[in-house]
């Protein structure tokens, strides 16, 4: 099969995906389409046909978003809030401050978009946790209220004195790993030179930092499924939220047929993961599949992926 049959091939699954209202799957073959095109360089009007590409993958997000945001934004009460901390919170060893933001992670899975900004906003002022407090914060964001929420957010740390010049590029890279996922052009301040910090300060921040840099900032992973009623296919997943090394995606109540592949247990090799930075590869465990019952996101579902090995 030649290049112009293999670019009309990837465009009439997406499109057949897309036909069904099978949304996730479409993107997927639309971003493996325009990996191939990126790879190529037999296609005279490759930037073209990028745009054109991308383009139709703005629009998927468009659609996938109204969906998810179609249930009125409902605050549960309190009490189930906190049992939904507890109950969900991905390990039970985790020091005080690693608890809380697991803990505001599992409200942000459930919907709880509100609270869980406000505990990350709390957590902005922990040494151990405060970039990835940040991250969670630009994703809730994202998820829950508009990019320009999550750019307006980033904008005051970098105004501020909260982060150290080395996380505040940490986190600049995170976010425009987001915004071009999205196909979005918006611009953010960066900063150009990094100039020298107090040896004391440098010294404090170090040692913050190193625990930062034990968790892998990942955008999306790409599944092949080895059995079940999809297997040999393979799907771009985006990454809802993080922590450490465990992951979460979220599926609508209309993916049923993709939450039907995954059980708690199953081991998941040759995943392919996309950070801001590098793309690699690993395996990983499902250690959580649950069925939101309540709140805006009821009847969707939540899945934890823990990520044992990469390569």
């Amino acid at each position: 099969m030649d290049i112009k049959q293999q670019i009309k091939a990837l465009l009439k699954e997406a499109e057949i995906y897309r036909s069904q209202g099978l949304l996730v799957e479409a993107r997927s073959k639309y971003r493996q389409l325009a990996a191939f095109v990126k790879e190529s360089d037999q296609i005279k009007n490759k930037q073209v046909l990028l745009k054109g590409i991308n383009k139709k993958i703005q629009v998927l997000d468009v659609d996938l978003n109204k969906f998810v945001k179609a249930a009125p934004s409902v605050e549960v009460p309190k009490e189930i809030q906190d049992l939904i901390k507890k109950q969900f919170a991905f390990a039970k060893d985790a020091d005080e401050d690693s608890a809380a933001l697991e803990g505001a992670v599992a409200l942000a899975k459930f919907g709880q978009y509100q609270r869980a900004l406000d505990e990350f906003d709390q957590l902005l002022e922990s040494d151990k946790v405060r970039v990835a407090a940040a991250k969670n914060i630009l994703r809730c964001h994202i998820a829950h209220t508009s990019i320009d929420d999550a750019v307006s957010a980033y904008e005051g740390w970098f105004r501020s004195d909260t982060f150290t010049t080395s996380q505040k590029n940490n986190i600049c890279q995170f976010l425009e790993g987001i915004l071009e996922k999205k196909g979005s052009a918006v611009a953010i301040s960066r900063i150009e030179e990094s100039p020298p910090e107090k040896v004391e300060t440098a010294l404090i921040d170090d040692e913050a930092e190193e625990a930062d840099e034990d968790i892998i900032d990942i955008s999306s992973v790409t599944i092949t499924f080895g059995d079940g009623p999809r297997k040999g296919e393979t799907i771009e997943f985006d990454v809802n939220f993080q922590s450490g090394n465990v992951i979460s995606l979220l599926f609508s109540r209309r993916e049923t047929n993709l939450v039907e592949n995954f059980r708690v247990g199953l081991k998941l090799d040759n995943l392919q993961f996309f950070s801001p930075i590098a793309i690699f590869t690993g395996s990983g465990v499902v250690t959580e599949k649950t069925e939101i019952s309540s709140g805006p996101r009821k009847g969707d579902y939540s899945l934890d992926i823990k990520i044992v090995s990469t390569a």
